[in-house]
């Protein structure tokens, strides 16, 4: 399978590039009202309105100054069997890479109280772990309902 991985941080990340539709320049994004912090507002994209999601705020990590790195990757989410394009803020885009199945390790169990339904696995690069998203499960059904709300209303 192929993978665009990017960067949070320190820490590599990547998703299935068949959920990926594009990776644009970071632009100004118009702030929605009453919309989750990690929900930055939506963009123009060609016509058409897209939510746009920081990831480091989504995943608990602390905001950080935008860099000529940092990019929206436009991706397709699936919720409740209807497709959403929502853009994810992330700190540089890396690269497309293939992983086969033994290069990936499943999820680790971290306990109960913390949820990790949205980690497939852990590839391996080189000595570097990478964590494999599943970005159909990063956020809840609420949450992208909030996001398909807001489009709907801009």
């Amino acid at each position: 399978m192929e993978y665009l991985t990017f960067k949070l941080d320190d820490d590599k990340f990547a998703v299935d590039v068949q959920k990926t539709r594009e990776i644009v320049d970071l632009r100004d994004v118009t702030k929605v009202p009453q919309s989750p912090e990690f929900m930055l507002g939506v963009i123009n994209l060609r016509g058409s309105v897209v939510p746009v999601i920081d990831l480091r705020l989504k995943f608990g990590i602390q905001k950080a100054e935008s860099t000529l790195a940092t990019s929206i990757v436009v991706m397709d989410v699936l919720v409740d069997e209807e497709t959403i394009i929502v853009g994810c803020v992330v700190d540089s885009v890396e690269e497309v890479m293939e992983l086969d199945s033994s290069q990936i390790e499943p999820a680790p169990r971290i306990g109960a109280r913390l949820n990790t339904d949205f980690i497939k696995g852990m590839g391996k690069q080189g000595d570097q772990f990478l964590i494999i998203l599943d970005i159909d499960r990063v956020f809840s059904s609420n949450e992208l309902l909030l996001v398909q709300d807001v489009v709907e209303a801009s």
